[in-house]
Parts: C-alpha cells; structure tokens; sequence
C-alpha cells in the first residue's frame, strides 16, 4: 500500500510517497512560492535512489500545483509510479482541530466544511490546508482521503490547565481556550524516546524548534501541558511570531500605530519574534552570523530565545512535578548546535551537562548530555509525514 502525505501552507504543498509495506518514502518534494506575484513558483522533488531536481514551473493555485506533482510521480524517469491507482490514499496535515476533532478522520463534505470554520484559529495554516484537501479530492476523486489533526494529542491536557483566566461565557460562546499545535510531531518523538530509553514512565519536555516552535509536557506518553494556546502564535518566541507577551502590548501598539486587528494580526505572525527583535533575518543561521560579527540586536535575540525556551522546560516540568530528559526536534532543533548548547547552560543549575562532541549532531538521533548529566538531553528528527502515513492506513483498513 503506498500512501500520498500532504502538507498544504498557504503558498506551499509538501508531500510525500510512503511505500506502508517497508514504511519507506519513494518520492517526496516541496512546491513552493504558490501563486507568488513576484517570485517565480518551483518545486523541489526527490526519488529515493536518485538526486534531488529543482524545476520552476509558475502556478496560480493549489490545483495547479497537485496536478504537476502527480504529472511528477507519474513521470517515466522522474516518477515512482506508473498509475495514480496504486495511491492507496492521501492523508492530510492539519494544524488545528479545536473540539471538534479529538482523533484522526476520514474526509467528507462534513469534514471539509468544519475545518474552514476553524480559519481564525490558524489564519496563516487553514486557507492552504482547505485548498489542498479541495485540490486532491478534484483530481484523485475516488482516492480516500484522511485528516491527521496537530491539536488532537493534547486533549488529553486537563481542563483547568486549558483554560484561560477570562470570563468562561467566552470558552462557552467561542470555545477559546488552549489547543496547542505540532501534536502530530510530540506523537512520534515521545514514542521514538520510549523506545530509545526502553520506558513507557518518562516525564519528558520535547521541544519543537521551527519556524513556529513550542514546548510539551509528556507524562506516561499523553500530553499534559504545551505552550501554545489557542493559535499557533501563543507560547515561546518563534521565528517571526511573538509568542506570549503582555496583552496590554498588543492594545497599545494598536492604538499608538493606529492599526487595525487583522495588521496586528500580521505584525505577531510575521514581524516579530527573533526577526522583530534582530531586525536582520527569521533565519538562525543569518542571526547568529549577525551575532558573531558583534551586532547587539542579534546578540540580544539570541540570548532572550534561549532563555525563553529554558524558563518554558521548566514550566513545562513543573506540570509534571519531575522531569527524565530533554527532546530537541524540528528544524532549529535538530541542527542549530548552538542554540541547543545555549538553551542548556540556562539550566546548568538542575544538573544538565552538554557533550559538545555529542551536540554536533546535525539532523541525527543523538543524546547530547555527559553521562553524569541528571538530566539528558536529546536530539531526535521528528517525522510527522510517517504517524500520517500510519493513521491513514488504520482509517482506511477500518472503513
């Protein structure tokens, strides 16, 4: 059974082949810059055995996109397969699921029409995961379709953790409250941490380092504690996005600056975090070059992220009354070493004790800690694309 994942962003379309009989990816790629006006749309794609081809070819809308990767699958020297038939299924990432879905589904119009109700949930991530599932379904018809939700794995976070301290009539009459995100993620890393340490008993902190990054308490396995809240702007700094800050800011540039919510909006996902704060890039790599040239503002983002994310391990453990070890994944965590190294020496003080030949682990499964470390620490590469993979084949094996 092979098994198509996709992961739709509001200008972009990852996916990837599975083949479920060895759980091995036979082609995967990234189509990017989807309908950009300024920028020519491109598509990186890459067949196991083979070296990975870039190939610019400009297009208005997801449609568009779909259409040439499956023209790519199906392609006798660039492609693995001969029919679309021998997709099994097509199985969707989708960043939040609010209540309505505490558990991986199979798509119908009902589906579809409840997750366009969730866009103000997740603004920048709805519109490309809507545009995707509608694309798949208008060329592959008759191909089964499953939604895999980040929120999901933390339903399992108690109620009075989730709610947040403003009137209840508002998580009666909007369901506001804390839904965290990269549940799918958390999914695989604390199950491959089990299987590392040979215990199902862990009280672990993983913490999930991209683009939009944050934080989870795993106890026994289940979620019982994340950083973001009802978006996926909450929690710790990101890249671009501001994590938590005092709501009072929010309200005071708005009326200082004159803007309006949806340019507030647009200010938090996209202006802020260590980019606001830097003002040279939402790329580490660009900051910490920045850093080492001497500039104080690179400096001062570097240092206020790292000590960000150490004072959210420790809320994160706190949740848990205990903590067994520490997980990097995601981009920023599996290959920025220093900024693992940084997030570390901030909590010297609990008994943590960095290998630094170790922590040059870049994009590898790794412990990182000496061995006399209280507690360790890891790295361990998340792989989202094959829980996908693996809930989509149960739903359809079910139906």
């Amino acid at each position: 059974m092979k098994i198509l994942v996709v992961n739709c962003g509001s200008s972009s379309l990852k996916y990837q082949l599975i083949d479920m009989t060895n759980e091995e990816v036979i082609a995967k790629g990234n189509y990017e810059r989807i309908a950009d006006e300024f920028m020519p749309s491109f598509v990186t794609h890459s067949v196991k055995g083979k070296e990975k081809i870039k190939i610019e070819n400009p297009v208005k809308n997801h449609d568009e996109a779909f259409k040439y990767i499956l023209d790519l699958l199906l392609d006798e020297e660039k492609g693995v397969i001969s029919s679309l038939s021998e997709i099994s299924a097509i199985g969707h990432r989708i960043v939040p699921g609010e209540e309505d879905f505490k558990e991986s589904v199979l798509v119908n119009d009902d589906t579809i029409r409840k997750i366009e109700g969730l866009k103000d949930l997740a603004p920048v991530h709805i519109p490309g995961h809507v545009e995707g599932i509608k694309a798949c379904k208008k060329l592959m018809p008759n191909t089964p379709m499953v939604c895999v939700f980040d929120t999901a794995f933390h339903q399992t976070i108690p109620e009075y953790r989730y709610l947040f301290p403003i009137p209840y009539k508002f998580y009666e009459k909007y369901k506001i409250r804390k839904y965290g995100a990269h549940g799918t993620s958390y999914r695989y890393v604390s199950s491959r941490i089990n299987e590392i340490l040979g215990r199902d008993d862990l009280k672990v902190v993983i913490c999930h380092l991209g683009q939009g990054a944050s934080l989870c308490a795993v106890e026994n396995g289940k979620s019982v504690d994340t950083t973001m809240g009802l978006t996926p702007l909450g929690g710790i700094e990101m890249c671009a996005r501001s994590g938590d800050l005092d709501p009072s800011v929010v309200t005071y540039i708005m009326e200082k600056e004159n803007l309006t919510p949806k340019e507030m909006e647009t200010l938090l996902n996209k202006e802020s975090g260590v980019y606001g704060i830097s003002e040279v890039s939402s790329d580490f790599r660009d900051i910490e070059k920045a850093k080492e040239e001497g500039n104080k503002k690179a400096i001062n983002a570097i240092n206020s992220y790292c000590y960000n994310v150490a004072q959210y391990i420790l809320k994160m453990a706190g949740s848990m009354k205990g903590i067994d070890c520490i997980v990097f994944t995601a981009g920023v965590g599996e290959h920025q070493v220093q900024i693992r190294k940084n997030i570390l020496e901030n909590l010297e003080w609990l008994g943590i004790k960095v290998d630094d030949e170790k922590n040059k682990a870049f994009g590898d499964e790794a412990e990182i800690t000496t061995k006399d470390s209280k507690v360790k620490a890891f790295v361990i590469p998340t792989n989202e694309e094959l829980l996908i993979a693996r809930d989509t084949m149960k739903i359809i094996s079910n139906k």
